[in-house]
């Protein structure tokens, strides 16, 4: 009687040893904790180096000059060089408006979040905000584009948190490259996710892409000799199509 007892036990541990987990009978693997997970386009970050200037620059700027405004910029190099290359267009459309640029060279998601966290935002009452930022997250394979998606997100959340008046006019990354390519895949992709955010109310979603390119789906360089910065013309191009918004919301018509 005891050897058949002992029998049944050793078989039991022998059949339990080689039984699959719960884990492994369902393969699903063991849970993660999701705290440990971080997006890096969307985690606030300072520029560093030559760009430090321009960063500084444009804090300053909005620190120093609080108050009511028309229309505030919001971007990378494409929205500081209106400054420059788009300065004829700027003089054109917002002279005689009350403007603030808050473009800087170089900038991806995370440092645009980063400088609204020292204030960017901070005392300034804008009755529009034009935004577009993202396509220095496309260059390489750092960002997905979900990732660039959460952080673009969070970027017109801060806004609308920050700002609650304020009226966003939401623009597409531009095209960039010569001629197709996997960036511009990403981009596109990126932004058809982007358009969902037109509330019809608080936040207007517009896409100049087609517009920048010619009927083979290539960069003219009259518009973007670089095929990323536009010039003269394409800031005519970008003017032009949010200036009825931007006269409704101005109160101009």
């Amino acid at each position: 009687m005891k050897l058949q007892k002992r029998f049944f036990i050793l078989t039991v541990l022998a059949v339990a040893l080689f039984l699959p987990s719960a884990d492994a009978q369902t393969n699903v693997p063991a849970a993660t904790d999701a705290t440990t997970t971080n997006n890096p386009a969307a985690t606030p970050a300072s520029r560093t180096g030559g760009a430090l200037k321009r960063q500084t620059l444009v804090l300053k700027r909005a620190h120093d000059n609080p108050g009511d405004y028309d229309i505030e910029f919001i971007g990378d190099s494409i929205t500081q060089f209106w400054e420059t290359f788009g300065s004829n267009v700027w003089t054109q459309y917002y002279s005689h408006r009350k403007c603030i640029n808050m473009g800087v060279s170089g900038d991806q998601t995370q440092n645009v979040l980063w400088r609204f966290d020292q204030g960017q935002l901070d005392g300034i009452h804008a009755k529009a905000a034009v935004v577009m930022i993202g396509t220095n997250n496309t260059k390489t394979n750092q960002f997905s584009e979900a990732q660039i998606l959460e952080a673009d997100q969070d970027i017109i959340q801060q806004i609308r948190t920050r700002q609650p008046d304020t009226k966003i006019l939401l623009f597409a990354i531009f095209p960039r490259g010569q001629t197709f390519s996997e960036q511009r895949g990403k981009i596109l992709q990126v932004n058809e996710a982007l358009a969902k955010l037109d509330d019809g109310s608080h936040i207007f979603y517009y896409d100049i892409g087609p517009q920048l390119i010619e009927n083979d789906g290539s960069i003219s360089p009259a518009i973007m000799p670089d095929y990323l910065h536009p010039r003269q013309k394409g800031y005519e191009i970008w003017a032009s199509a949010m200036e009825p918004k931007l006269k409704e919301i101005l109160g101009e018509n």
